[in-house]
């Protein structure tokens, strides 16, 4: 949850319309007076009245400037969508947001790095590294460099409320994801920020065929995936879908362990739970995929991913909670492929084990 705590604040919706009187009128004071009573509304509002709340603050954000109070506005929206606004309406200008800073970041670092000595590490995202010394190493347009320095900082507060619309929709994820997807991942790599809910959230794949092939009975199968977190709440589906029917043999995970990656009502807290591992995930060559990876790690072969599934190398266990509470996933087996068909997708993987 964004907000935790509830204070004393006048109504919700009267301080959205001043703020967007103030926005329209380009009036600063009033403009600050009225956000302060909207961030104080929205955590003591009702429902329903953060319901009506979300779009239009998320509306507000572009009309904020990027070296302002946007990326508190955004959770504003953000926090009004995790009690029930509609993701899709506030998606676009959170995700723009988002996208918007993970580019300044990344520009950030590219100009700290042309202007610095080899080898010298990229700072620490804190506000107290902006002086007009950073600004001047920055070069360009003052009021530029202090926007991708304030970027590189506050990057990280974006991920709550993209989180929020992130988990809540599909269609948001169809449409939003794959342009993000890239930058976050890049910015990840320069290991200064922790953006690791961001990515997998942006890598989480909706209504993705996959065909499986079971190494050590040489069958194939068709199944097709959505709304998985990690390669946890794969493996546990994967076993659930092929071993619970049948399909293959050993022990099927669970009861508790399915809902628990199935059940669109939201996680609450941990369950303490635990999950067993059935198979080895390999990609078609024999490399490991790892239970800590994403469905999106598996590779594609002649247009369409291909996993698989060997007898486990050693014991796993793990917590059967999933990666997003909110986020229910789902496995569904389309077909059991034919003999023939199923011997074709294994001419494209490797006859060995894993090492």
């Amino acid at each position: 949850m964004i907000f935790k705590r509830k204070q004393e604040a006048p109504g919700l919706a009267p301080a959205v319309t001043e703020l967007e009187g103030a926005v329209a009128a380009r009036d600063g004071g009033r403009t600050e007076r009225a956000f302060t009573a909207v961030i104080s509304g929205v955590q003591s509002a009702p429902d329903d009245a953060r319901v009506a709340a979300g779009p239009r603050l998320a509306a507000l954000l572009p009309a904020f400037p990027p070296t302002g109070p946007r990326p508190m506005l955004a959770k504003a929206a953000g926090f009004c969508v995790e009690r029930g606004a509609d993701p899709v309406a506030c998606a676009g200008p959170i995700l723009d947001g988002v996208r918007q800073d993970l580019l300044d970041a990344l520009e950030f670092a590219r100009r700290w790095t042309a202007t610095g000595a080899a080898g010298e590490e990229l700072p620490e995202p804190d506000e107290k590294i902006i002086d007009d010394a950073l600004l001047s190493r920055l070069g360009g347009d003052p009021h530029e460099a202090t926007r991708l320095a304030l970027a590189w900082c506050s990057v990280e507060e974006w991920q709550p409320p993209a989180l929020a619309v992130l988990c809540r929709s599909a269609e948001v994820r169809r449409l939003h994801a794959a342009a993000l997807l890239p930058a976050c991942r890049e910015l990840t790599a320069l290991d200064r920020h922790d953006l690791k809910c961001l990515a997998y959230a942006l890598a989480v794949l909706d209504d993705e065929p996959v065909i499986v092939l079971h190494r050590p009975t040489k069958t194939g199968f068709e199944i097709r995936i959505g709304g998985i977190g990690d390669n946890f709440q794969l493996h546990t589906l994967l076993a659930h879908v092929l071993i619970g029917a049948g399909h293959v043999p050993g022990t099927p995970p669970s009861a508790e362990s399915v809902r628990l990656a199935t059940d669109p009502e939201p996680a609450r807290g941990r369950s303490g739970a635990v999950a067993t591992g059935a198979f080895e995930l390999l990609t078609p060559d024999g490399t490991r995929i790892w239970n800590e990876g994403l469905p999106d790690d598996i590779p594609v072969v002649a247009g369409r991913r291909l996993l698989v599934l060997d007898t486990p190398s050693y014991p796993r266990t793990w917590t059967a909670d999933r990666f997003f509470p909110h986020l229910p996933g789902t496995a569904t087996l389309t077909r059991v492929l034919p003999p023939d068909e199923a011997h074709t997708w294994f001419t494209h993987t490797s006859p060995d084990s894993p090492s």
